[in-house]
């Protein structure tokens, strides 16, 4: 009993910790403009106590340790942010504070839903949906044909190696100023990483376990939905996550060559301009919330996907 006891006591002393330090951060913020060095020392506290709290989380196992150390971790970097820039007086211009740019998220937030319409509902989902369907297909018929593997991949080395602000404009005068032009950005820049892991998990299965196949008589087409596809999962899932991330950055840097009067480059660029940093900042935070929810959806389907590979299989023991 005395371990379990022993480990009660921590998480209750871990959770006293976070809340208090959240109080003497809280309090360190109230009054950074008003009472000279006592704000400063509240906040020496609260760094202390939070970052005692955040090791103690670190060392547990349980689901909400697991939570509270990466939420935590967060709150403290937005926490120094705000004091840093309010504290500090730094110029709106060059950095924000967070609170500022939530004010901005709120007053401004039926601008914001509309460029994320524009750029990620239409440019990002269908590019990385065309392109990462492509770039599978592509690796299927270089797998088939010897052929296609020596014509596909040095062109695909050639595109993957192109700058996007080279052909972001190209991409622009083709198809004009709407979220066409955008997606077909996308698409270039997901279908190669697509094709390139993908080829390279399906060339990671065993040449024995390929030989067992055709002694039970099984075909490439029964080879390959059987024993090459799962094994290759992996692979194919790093890719969609890499291109999670490379989809969203090549719609908005797009939008910075010609798009309509609505996007999340668009928005970027004209604000920018006008110095209104807090929309720009709140514009990169719609940003990386979405492209973060991807991404965490990813993972959570190949966790159930690839529930069979030894890296899971030890993250659970």
């Amino acid at each position: 009993m005395a371990p379990v006891a022993r480990e009660n006591q921590r998480g209750g002393s871990q959770w006293i910790m976070a809340a208090a330090a959240l109080l003497f951060c809280t309090l360190a913020r109230t009054n950074v403009d008003s009472f000279g060095t006592v704000p400063w020392i509240m906040a020496a506290i609260g760094l202390v106590l939070l970052v005692t709290a955040m090791s103690l989380f670190a060392r547990g196992d349980t689901r909400a340790d697991r939570l509270a150390s990466p939420i935590l971790f967060g709150l403290l970097v937005i926490w120094l942010w705000e004091m840093l820039a309010v504290g500090l007086h730094v110029p709106f211009v060059i950095l924000p504070p967070p609170s500022a740019i939530a004010r901005a998220i709120w007053r401004s937030a039926a601008v914001l839903r509309i460029d994320f319409e524009q750029t990620y509902l239409h440019s990002v989902l269908a590019g990385y949906a065309i392109g990462c369907g492509a770039g599978f297909l592509l690796a299927l018929g270089i797998d088939r044909s010897p052929f296609l593997q020596r014509g596909l991949t040095p062109v695909g080395n050639l595109v993957s190696a192109m700058p996007i602000i080279g052909i972001a404009p190209i991409m622009v005068m083709w198809f004009g100023f709407g979220w066409p032009s955008k997606a077909a950005v996308v698409v270039l820049m997901t279908v190669f990483p697509m094709l390139v892991n993908t080829r390279a998990g399906l060339a990671a299965t065993d040449a024995m376990e390929r030989d067992l196949m055709r002694t039970y008589a099984a075909g490439y087409w029964q080879t390959l939905v059987r024993l090459r596809l799962p094994a290759a999962m992996p692979m194919i899932f790093n890719a969609l996550k890499l291109n999670s991330t490379l989809a969203l950055i090549g719609a908005v840097v797009a939008e910075f060559f010609g798009t309509p009067i609505r996007g999340m480059g668009f928005r970027i660029s004209t604000e920018a301009a006008r110095m209104n940093l807090d929309i720009v900042w709140a514009t990169i935070a719609v940003a990386a919330v979405a492209g973060s929810l991807s991404f965490a959806v990813l993972v959570s389907v190949e966790r159930r996907v690839t529930f069979w590979h030894p890296s899971l299989r030890s993250r659970r023991r």
